[in-house]
């Protein structure tokens, strides 16, 4: 097991590089020979993320709330996350998916680097430079760089998304816009419902 966890570490950096510079690539290669413990190295990345975002918003002096911040930001996007793949999993059968769904649970998870990268990033910023922010020069050119970077992780993750569809599904483009028109509101209104429970702002998938 030690060292099915190191070969997965192994992995996951060098997956993490490729789907940085070669995705189409590295995708093909994570549905093949992808391991499943890589998804413990993504998890404990969005373990980090959760663990900054409860200090962020709640008080050092409070531990027991901060201990419940914590584990309802991770059960909320491990639920996301596991509910995520079932429905891709289910209406891409639906469509005639032909892959298997260790390759879709496997490759669905490092769509949740660019996620997880955005909300770090938001949370580090909201310490640093905490709203209100000002329409001064420098405010104004501050939201500019800050709508490319979320813009540009967007186009990552949505990349990376028809990646996993694409291959770990084995649906053409037609069939992957029939699934997630079908998928992609149902997730939409569970989004609403973890707003509502006070758990994200804004969706973790």
């Amino acid at each position: 097991m030690v060292n099915d966890i190191f070969v997965a570490g192994y992995s996951f950096a060098k997956h993490v590089i490729g789907v940085i510079l070669r995705p189409y690539e590295t995708y093909r290669k994570i549905v093949s020979d992808g391991k499943p413990w890589e998804l413990g190295y993504i998890a404990l990345c969005a373990i980090c993320y959760f663990a900054t975002a409860a200090l962020v918003k709640t008080s050092l002096f409070r531990p027991f709330l901060l201990t419940r911040q914590f584990f309802a930001l991770f059960s909320g996007a491990a639920a996301t996350y596991i509910i995520a793949v079932g429905l891709f999993w289910t209406v891409g059968k639906l469509f005639g998916a032909r892959g298997t769904l260790r390759g879709l649970g496997l490759s669905w998870g490092y769509t949740l680097l660019p996620t997880i990268i955005w909300f770090w990033v938001t949370s580090l910023l909201y310490v640093a430079v905490p709203p209100p922010r000002t329409t001064a020069p420098m405010g104004i050119a501050f939201s500019v760089l800050y709508l490319l970077f979320s813009a540009t992780l967007l186009f990552w993750k949505v990349t990376l998304a028809y990646l996993s569809l694409r291959f770990a599904l084995r649906l053409d483009l037609l069939k992957i816009l029939a699934t997630s028109a079908i998928v992609l509101p149902i997730l939409a209104l569970y989004s609403v419902g973890m707003y509502w429970l006070g758990l994200f702002r804004v969706p973790f998938v």
